[in-house]
């Protein structure tokens, strides 16, 4: 059935689809025209893939959205599929996450959002309820909002321990809970948050987005601001690989779906720019768990390129070359079918991408 690549746009979301091994595209959308959509998913746990997409709407609010037709149509539920408890007496702004959970629970999907808070569900992603000891935790008053908001944009469970699973802010941190979301402890020894008094806090850190090494679930990576750092005991502890960078600043880090220490990222200029240095559209790979980094530039874009990538808007499949995707704030998708030796662009003239998503059907 080819590949799916779901992108979540400033004004919607667009549908790709490639039957002849990611050579070609047809681009079809866009589904809930002038909508924002932060967040995407694809879940493959069961018979038929559904999709997911975290609607905005300047007009209804929030919501989430499903598919089980691969986007021929979509399902809202009646009531707000995502609603804080009125005693928090805060109203959901936006979602900023989804993740299916392990294979073990077929049923669980989280969400992340803003203001900063993980909903599960366990109905496939149809209802949600609010992580209580989260949200209850005592750091929570703490935490503030980062250039784009207080959120939650990094859930990642951990795919052999259905006990465990990570989130990330900005800002506030890498929490994590051992024992299925009773209880979540900081994890962010070794980063660094130079805009903050003391630069070494338990917690307060900007974190832009975490992967996960698919051969080793201990081993994380996360992109900070101002920060490349890889974790080796499931995000307790970090130490900095971002020696070999062009830049210490970014958004996006994505792992490989199954070689051990092998992950991209898409380096920014500092604070004052945010644009890729030199001017030049280049995304990095490290295949020794960031012990060293070579740029991929063959078929991107050649002339001075200033559009940024946001943390989600970079992507990668399960397939065998492990293809890798990426879309920028001018609107332009870029797909890899060769871990990113080669590049091709998938379509252009888009709203800004927010996020991208692929699969394998």
């Amino acid at each position: 059935m080819g590949t799916i690549l779901m992108i979540g746009t400033g004004k919607g979301l667009f549908l790709a689809r490639s039957d002849d091994d990611r050579r070609s595209w047809q681009v079809t959308g866009p589904h809930y025209a002038m909508t924002a959509v932060y967040a995407v998913a694809i879940d493959r746990r069961r018979s038929v893939p559904r999709l997911l997409a975290g609607v905005t709407s300047s007009h209804f609010g929030p919501t989430v959205a499903t598919s089980d037709d691969l986007g021929g149509s979509w399902h809202e539920p009646a009531q707000a599929p995502v609603a804080f408890p009125a005693d928090t007496g805060v109203a959901l702004e936006r979602v900023w996450q989804i993740a299916p959970g392990p294979a073990s629970r077929p049923e669980r999907v989280y969400i992340g959002t803003q203001p900063s808070a993980l909903f599960v569900s366990d109905d496939g992603g149809v209802s949600y309820e609010l992580v209580r000891s989260l949200w209850d935790h005592p750091h929570r008053p703490q935490w503030e909002a980062g250039f784009g908001g207080q959120a939650i944009h990094t859930v990642l469970p951990r795919p052999d321990d259905p006990a465990t699973v990570l989130v990330a802010m900005s800002t506030g941190g890498v929490y994590r809970s051992t024992d299925g979301g009773g209880s979540w402890a900081p994890g962010n020894t070794g980063i660094r948050a130079d805009f903050l008094p003391d630069p070494w806090p338990e917690f307060g850190q900007c974190v832009h987005k975490v992967a996960r090494d698919a051969d080793d679930p201990h081993r994380l990576y996360a992109q900070v601001h101002h920060g490349v750092y890889r974790s080796d005991d499931d995000g307790q502890s970090w130490v900095s690989i971002a020696a070999g960078l062009p830049s210490d600043f970014g958004f996006p880090m994505v792992a490989h779906p199954r070689t051990a220490g092998v992950v991209w990222n898409f380096p920014l200029t500092a604070d004052s720019h945010r644009f890729p240095p030199d001017a030049k559209c280049r995304v990095f790979r490290s295949r020794d768990a960031g012990g060293s980094w070579e740029p991929l530039t063959a078929g991107l874009p050649t002339e001075p390129f200033y559009p940024s990538v946001l943390r989600d808007a970079m992507s990668v499949d399960d397939e065998d070359p492990a293809g890798v995707y990426f879309g920028t704030r001018s609107g332009e998708v870029y797909a890899s079918r060769d871990e990113g030796d080669s590049w091709s662009q998938v379509v252009a003239h888009l709203p800004e991408v927010l996020c991208v998503r692929a699969a394998r059907l």
